[in-house]
């Protein structure tokens, strides 16, 4: 049981540094200010957002990786369904489907609900013909 405690750890601490770097190119991509960032990685603490983006050799908290996964789906959705900049612009238009009700995806994604980003996720799979 220790042992794989100990696998899981090490399995996050290696995809931290990517997945931080890769969320903070996607941030500035869909030019996020500093409470959006903090609020779709689910960080309270302005320090530790800090820590996380001057040092990305941390060990980040599953919730945490769980969020940027559904991030980096979103992310590779739009690259999909949309040609260059459209796919960044995206994220800030308002959108009068189901999920949003004419609020914009980044919106509805920052309430801080994991959910939310889940749902989104799985409205853009749906729209370009992946799975829902």
């Amino acid at each position: 049981m220790i042992a794989l405690a100990q696998e899981a750890f090490t399995d996050r601490r290696q995809l931290s540094g990517p997945a931080l770097r890769t969320f903070f190119n996607i941030a500035e991509k869909w030019r996020l200010g500093t409470e959006a960032q903090m609020k779709l990685l689910g960080v309270s603490a302005r320090s530790t957002y800090y820590k996380w983006k001057k040092d990305g050799n941390v060990c980040l908290p599953r919730d945490t990786l769980e969020r940027i996964s559904y991030i980096l789906g979103i992310f590779k959705a739009l690259q999909i369904l949309f040609p260059g900049e459209a796919a960044d612009a995206w994220i800030n238009k308002p959108n009068s489907a189901r999920p949003f009700l004419g609020r914009s995806a980044l919106e509805y994604m920052l309430s801080g609900n994991v959910a939310d980003l889940y749902v989104v996720r799985r409205y853009l799979d749906a729209q370009r013909g992946g799975w829902a």
